[in-house]
């Protein structure tokens, strides 16, 4: 992996599977399903009845990355680095790598480097403090798997991450060595090891295997395997009915495959489903009516998507390049 590609691979931890970090059952409920607004409001009112509450500070943190907002991520930091110093918790130190991997996500190329192994710090601190928290441990195999070397990246740190976990966590473990042989790009081991997973009742391992699942589809849309991404993603719809993946996905395939018709109406779907807010639907939208020939439809769903504040910059970049064509 080169130097230019690692704001690619901190951008893909921003999009890890979320594990309990809120004692509160709403907080965590609305970080699940990108309710920002909701969560930061809650957050907001809490800090300031109790300006040392760290759950309000973590909060703040996630919501502030959620929203891609530079401004609340820099003013989330003193709190954070507050309780890492004084108060150590992991979620206290995970939120703050997902603070510094959203800013080196758009720093200059002199501050990226710094601020990528402040990511790799936390999230190593994360899991020293609490080797339960699988989202750490998650976003720190998938930091390792990606960073050069240079950066801290580790295939074979990565593959220690998941055998820790194998005697506490088995199905943890499948759904990191699933990270593994995806980077190794041994497709057949990593659909094997999802395929695997038994969830039950851990909420955590369900999300985070809906994610590999999806990452495992958009893979196979890559190579052209169209035929496979589809059974991945109606399996995905089927599985997770309330979520916006499975539809989303679906949608992305059936406009490769010449069906804009079908895939608007997928696409649609997806928009009014948990998680929508995290994904490129407007985008894909956008270009599925450009496939049906609606171009006054795909403008507003393009438009619309370019004010998206949490939208990847290679995406909107991707839009307003479609839209200039389109004037």
């Amino acid at each position: 992996m080169t130097f230019r590609l690692l704001p690619f691979a901190l951008a893909l931890l921003a999009g890890t599977a979320t594990a309990d970090v809120f004692k509160d059952p709403q907080w965590q409920a609305w970080l699940d399903a990108g309710k920002s607004t909701d969560l930061a409001r809650a957050a907001q009112a809490r800090a300031k009845a109790q300006p040392d509450d760290d759950q309000a500070a973590v909060a703040l943190a996630l919501a502030a990355v959620d929203d891609n907002d530079g401004s609340r991520l820099e003013a989330a930091l003193p709190a954070l680095q507050t309780c890492t110093d004084k108060r150590p918790q992991a979620i206290c130190s995970y939120a703050l790598g997902r603070v510094y991997g959203q800013q080196a996500m758009t720093a200059s190329v002199f501050k990226m480097p710094g601020l990528a192994s402040k990511t790799k710090d936390q999230f190593v601190k994360a899991v020293e403090l609490d080797p339960a928290l699988f989202e750490a441990r998650s976003g720190l195999t998938q930091f390792y798997l990606m960073a050069p070397g240079f950066a801290g990246g580790s295939a074979a740190k990565a593959r220690e991450l998941a055998a820790e976990v194998q005697p506490r966590q088995p199905e943890q473990a499948k759904l990191l060595r699933a990270l593994v042989a995806m980077n190794d790009k041994d497709w057949t081991s990593a659909e094997r090891e999802l395929g695997s997973v038994k969830a039950g009742d851990d909420h955590t391992v369900a999300r985070e295997l809906r994610g590999d699942w999806m990452r495992l589809g958009f893979e196979f849309m890559e190579q052209k395997n169209l035929a496979k991404a589809r059974a991945i993603f109606e399996a995905l719809q089927r599985d997770y009915p309330a979520h916006a993946a499975g539809p989303y996905g679906l949608g992305r395939v059936l406009t490769e495959q010449g069906q804009p018709e079908e895939a608007i109406k997928s696409l649609e779907r997806a928009r009014t489903l948990e998680g929508a807010e995290r994904l490129p639907i407007d985008q894909r939208l956008g270009q599925a009516l450009l496939a049906k020939g609606d171009k006054a439809g795909a403008k507003m769903a393009l438009e619309r998507f370019v004010q998206n504040k949490r939208a990847n910059p290679r995406n909107v970049e991707d839009a307003k390049k479609t839209l200039a064509s389109l004037s």
